[in-house]
């Protein structure tokens, strides 16, 4: 058949399955790749099935923006976490995870050919998103901790600018931005008459003291902000596909226009699954996400024997490092040569859009203790011997 074109073409393709596939081919490999966790969803999530399977009618299509009881617990859960009041401005929408949240975000608010800015190192997903909408994703370099410039984001802005995109806490760096950044940019966003994309995938990780802020929560900000959000990592959620967004009303049926053609409701009895979820007390958090930061700990100390090889950024979210490695070295080739030669995966920083120099993305949340102290010796030890060679 004649080769075809398409808009796919621009597309890069997902790093995870092509890292899982090399994984493959080196049994025993130690995976710091794939941001997940290692637990499972709360008892009461399971519980709630036996109301699903209870109910003949649903079996069929729900309302497309989500059954009533879940949009009623996420909005007492945004107003108890987040600061964010449901009400006449705004409204929630249940997806099939955060990512459809964002290309919902991105169909609704765009035409092809306009651009929307993120912040360097980007997730890759958003960039692919914006790329399929056939949009520009404008990048704009972050400071040498990660953290945002809001001036370089103010210059960015064109009359083709329809939002900025920002993660906090970050995937891949696992900083968090600072009230003072995101309320900086959020006006800007107001000031200019675009949107602010809040992606909070990762609102519960964070460590040292450290306090997730939702800029849906900025008084006036409703009509501009869009926040992201995802049951996949505090809940142990990740195949059930279950994240929700708030957004502006004016949205609304735009958004459901699209949701309705890719996917028409979010799966129901993973929407009672997420009702049950959401029942779980704070000692499900505490317990997992304590282990995660014990986890966290072990992961830092044994990074920091990497000092003068690799530059590692304070990071107190999420549960990634973004090491700098000080190598000419390609980092796909880098991430090769670690699975191949030592078992232990990691992802390179070119996904993220880190061309200029070598850059990898270590993910720490889906190990117990004792495999990820494995892992990442494995991870020290291989660039110690492969930089030193």
């Amino acid at each position: 058949m004649k080769s075809l074109t398409s808009r796919m073409q621009v597309v890069q393709s997902p790093i995870i399955p092509v890292v899982g596939e090399l994984i493959k081919n080196s049994p025993g490999t130690i995976s710091l790749g794939q941001g997940v966790v290692s637990y499972n969803p709360p008892q009461s999530s399971i519980d709630f099935l036996a109301k699903f399977l209870a109910e003949p009618t649903n079996n069929l299509y729900k309302a497309v923006e989500g059954i009533p009881p879940l949009v009623a617990a996420l909005s007492a859960k945004l107003q108890a976490f987040n600061g964010i009041e449901i009400n006449q401005e705004n409204c929630i929408v249940v997806t099939a995870g955060s990512n459809m949240a964002f290309m919902n975000a991105i169909l609704a608010i765009t035409s092809p050919g306009d651009e929307i800015i993120l912040n360097k190192p980007y997730y890759f997903n958003h960039e692919m998103a914006i790329a399929m909408a056939g949009c520009r994703a404008v990048l704009v370099e972050t400071d040498e901790n990660y953290q945002l410039r809001p001036d370089a984001i103010a210059s960015a802005i064109t009359p083709k600018t329809r939002a900025v995109v920002t993660i906090s806490p970050n995937n891949p760096t696992g900083v968090v931005y600072p009230e003072t950044a995101l309320r900086t940019v959020n006006q800007i966003c107001g000031d200019r008459g675009i949107y602010h994309i809040s992606d909070e995938a990762y609102e519960y990780f964070t460590y040292n003291g450290v306090k997730h802020v939702s800029p849906g929560a900025f008084a006036g900000s409703s009509d501009y902000t869009i926040s992201l959000y995802s049951l996949s990592k505090a809940y142990g959620f990740a195949s059930w596909r279950i994240g929700y967004m708030v957004i502006p009303q004016h949205l609304l049926d735009a958004v459901k226009k699209v949701q309705d053609t890719i996917l028409i409701c979010a799966p129901v009895i993973s929407q009672y699954a997420a009702l049950g979820a959401l029942q779980a007390t704070d000692e499900y958090f505490q317990v997992h996400i304590g282990a995660i930061a014990q986890v966290r700990q072990l992961v830092l100390e044994s990074l920091n024997r990497l000092q003068g090889l690799c530059t590692i950024t304070r990071a107190d979210g999420a549960f990634y490092f973004f090491l700098k490695v000080h190598t000419q070295m390609n980092a796909f080739e880098l991430v090769k040569r670690l699975i191949q030669e030592h078992q232990v995966a990691v992802i390179p920083g070119t996904t993220f859009g880190m061309e200029d120099g070598c850059y990898l993305r270590v993910a720490y949340g889906a190990l117990q203790q004792q495999t990820a102290k494995e892992g990442i010796e494995r991870l020290v030890q291989g660039l110690q011997t492969i930089l030193g060679s």
